[in-house]
Formats: C-alpha cells, structure tokens, sequence
C-alpha cells in the first residue's frame, strides 16, 4: 500500500486532501482510481487508511476509513548529535539514520571539525537540502514522523540539549569494555529519550570528551576498530534500534 504525508491543515474530520507534487504522482505514476486505498501519515505518529474518492486538477480527494497510531516507530526517541563532517557525508547520515529511526539529528560544530559553515545563507540552503533528505528517508522507510535536522550548534550548546534528555551515550574510541559497553546500551534504551554524540573526522578533542562526562554523558566502545564518522553513527543506531525492537516486542 503506497504511503503519503499530508500537514495537520489537510485533514478533516472524515476527509484529507492531498495536494502538491504527491497529487502527479497518485495519477500520473501511479495511474491510481477512485476506491483504491493507501496510507496517510500527519508526520506526528497518526497514519490514516483512507480510500481514493475524487480527483481534481490539483488535489485528491479521500475518505477516512480507519486511523491508528503508527507502528514504525521506536519507543526511545533517538537524538543524534553529529559532529558536521566534511563534503557531502552529511547527507548520507542523515538519509541512513532517518531508516534506522532517529527522532532528530542535530549537526554540531566541534573543535577537529574541518567543515565550518559560517555562512547563514549557506546554512540555510544547507538545512533545506538536509530537510528534503529526512523527509525522502521516511516516506521510504515508511515512519509515522518526519525526523527534523536542527541548525548548527555549538559543542556547548550541545551538551545543554542533551541534559534535558533521558541520557547521552558517547562511542569513544579510547573506551575500554564490550561488557560494560552492553550493559550501558541494555540500559539506555530502556529510556524514553536517547542522546548518541559522533564525533567528526578527527574525533572528540579530550577537553569535549571531559564536559561530556563532567555533564553526566557515558562513554563507550564500538570495538577494536576505529570507524569512519559516518559509519559510527550509523552503527550505534543500528545496535540501539534493534535493542529497543526486540525489548518491546
């Protein structure tokens, strides 16, 4: 069953209406008729089962049939606080992560960080075009949420966010202890909000390493191996969604 997204405007009380570039693609791609049935998402965890009841020339009409709370997400919301890496890697952070079901993703400016924006034209365009990415991956990935990609925020700033959050883990590569490292993760994700710190290419300064365990944040280890920035985002979320799911089912 095809999946759209609609804003909280569109839908009423037995209808929604799709309008947009998804309105070409329900006709023209998908060549759907009236009756047929697909899914539609507020982005705020709601999925509505709806039929097809009538076409215009900009928007498409359907019936409510059934709403239920969404199954696709996880039960911890996940914040990834990710050290602004260099060129175009951000974007594949951003699309992977968003499948593997973070709740948001916060790019951070830290001290080896070789990519700086300072530009906030630049900035901008750069936060759209990593919006765009998030909201692709959930329609893909199918979630009941759009993930949002904060601006650019200070390490210290970042620190600040992250005490208002159940806990914040940080995979560290000087971090001793796969036993230990298990422990913390079982019991983070038994939290309802999960902070994961990734540092840029050339990892965590110690003094940031230091705030973050002065704040209260737990460092671990991802193994005897020293992963690529993108890769050890991407691992962790992995290992942490597939702990959540298996927790709750």
């Amino acid at each position: 069953m095809h999946w759209f997204y609609v804003e909280n405007g569109q839908i009423d009380e037995h209808t929604i209406t799709i309008t947009g570039s998804d309105v070409n693609h329900i006709k023209n791609v998908l060549r759907m008729q009236k009756g047929e049935k697909l899914v539609i998402c507020d982005g705020q965890g709601t999925d509505y089962y709806c039929s097809i009841a009538e076409f215009s020339k900009d928007k498409v009409i359907t019936n409510i049939l059934e709403m239920n709370d969404t199954e696709t997400e996880l039960h911890s919301n996940i914040y990834l606080f990710q050290g602004l890496p260099k060129k175009d890697k951000m974007e594949l952070i951003i699309q992977k992560a968003v499948e593997l079901g973070v709740h948001e993703v916060i790019p951070v400016s830290m001290k080896r960080c070789v990519a700086k924006i300072e530009d906030k034209k630049k900035e901008q365009k750069k936060l759209e075009r990593w919006q765009t990415i998030a909201t692709s991956a959930a329609k893909q990935s199918g979630r009941g949420i759009i993930p949002k990609v904060k601006g650019v925020m200070s390490f210290e700033d970042a620190l600040q966010k992250a005490k208002e959050l159940e806990c914040a883990i940080v995979p560290y590569e000087q971090a001793e202890g796969m036993a230990e490292s298990k422990k913390l993760i079982e019991t983070a994700c038994k939290k309802k909000s999960i902070g994961v710190f990734i540092g840029p290419e050339g990892g965590f300064d110690d003094a940031e390493i230091q705030k973050a365990i002065e704040a209260g944040f737990s460092t671990f280890s991802l193994g005897k191996r020293i992963l690529r920035t993108e890769t050890a985002g991407l691992t962790i979320l992995s290992i942490l969604m597939f702990q959540i799911e298996t927790d709750n089912e």
